[in-house]
């Protein structure tokens, strides 16, 4: 069995931080592309940044202020978030897919639970 579990999301105030963590288990960690997404109601889910054994990718609209990085003795890709604006709140999820250069939610395989981003003005 192999699962991702999201976490860490909460309620910060625009200007401020968050890290999200995403826990794998069951299988070895650095044999997936980890990638995060989000989602706002009445909008598709969308691809935010991903991560892979040799690649790093940014969404433009968190490029320089999203963080993506990987502790694999830990098993757990982090999503450092930076400099929040109230359009970044969202449900995010972290999934484990192929290639990070493919941002469709219908090419990954596996998701975790979404923690829930909310930030204030």
């Amino acid at each position: 069995e192999v699962q991702l579990q999201a976490s860490g999301g909460g309620l910060v105030q625009a200007g401020g931080s968050l890290k999200l963590s995403c826990a794998a288990s069951g299988s070895p960690f650095d044999h997936y592309a980890i990638g995060w997404f989000r989602q706002v109601p009445g909008k598709e889910r969308e691809g935010v940044s991903c991560i892979s054994r040799r690649d790093t990718y940014y969404a433009a609209s968190v490029k320089g202020r999203f963080i993506i990085s990987i502790d694999n003795a830990k098993d757990t890709v982090f999503l450092q978030m930076n400099s929040l604006i109230p359009e970044d709140t969202a449900v995010y999820y972290c999934a484990a897919g192929y290639y990070c250069s493919d941002y469709d939610p219908k090419d990954w395989y596996l998701w975790g639970q979404g923690t829930l981003v909310t930030v204030s003005s």
